[in-house]
């Protein structure tokens, strides 16, 4: 229904703001990540998604493109709805999700409030071939080679969505030994990026 709606921030609570467009004020629920970054005041962007159901009509916002994309790759996992994935995004950025997803940690997405165990195991095992399969994944093989097992593409996947390059990652993760687990290879893949 909307893309986006721009105006000026004239409230924000903990879980919404409210968006002056037009003299039309908008309460848009959004993530702590999403309102901590703007100011009342100020003009903002809000990427949206409106829920509706029988007697809900809700729009949901966010300053970043990838935090809606994030927040719509959450609905489509079975028993999650609007609520759940807006504390999800509460706790942890994009980036940190989907390194949760891709490294079995259930336990960082159950410090969302409502978020129990089996609803992060649900998110965890819905979600894990979804962000492996991203285009990230697929961009351009480079030179380097790495061995094809999932454990050393899920961490070069996680390190891609963290905000390195496919080279960078590949780079990384090709000097560690793939037995020894996706997230043991991230964290020295890590170790060895800020060395």
């Amino acid at each position: 229904m909307y893309y986006y709606i721009k105006g000026e921030l004239v409230l924000k609570q903990d879980n919404f703001a409210v968006l002056d467009n037009g003299g039309v004020g908008y309460k848009i629920y959004t993530s702590q990540l999403s309102a901590e970054s703007v100011s009342i005041g100020s003009r903002v962007t809000f990427y949206t998604y409106v829920y509706v159901r029988e007697d809900i009509l809700d729009i949901y916002g966010f300053v970043s493109q990838d935090e809606l994309s994030m927040f719509l790759q959450l609905l489509s996992v079975s028993g999650v709805g609007p609520k759940a994935a807006l504390a999800i995004l509460s706790v942890v950025t994009p980036p940190q999700l989907a390194l949760a997803v891709m490294t079995n940690d259930a336990k960082t997405l159950t410090k969302a409030s409502g978020v129990g165990a089996k609803m992060a195991q649900r998110v965890i095992l819905e979600l894990k071939d979804k962000l492996k399969n991203a285009d990230i994944v697929t961009e351009g093989v480079t030179d380097v080679q790495i061995s094809a097992d999932d454990s050393t593409m899920e961490a070069v996947t996680a390190l891609t969505v963290l905000g390195y390059s496919q080279q960078e990652a590949k780079n990384a993760v090709a000097k560690i030994d793939p037995a020894l687990g996706v997230e043991e290879i991230i964290k020295q893949a890590l170790k060895s990026m800020a060395g």
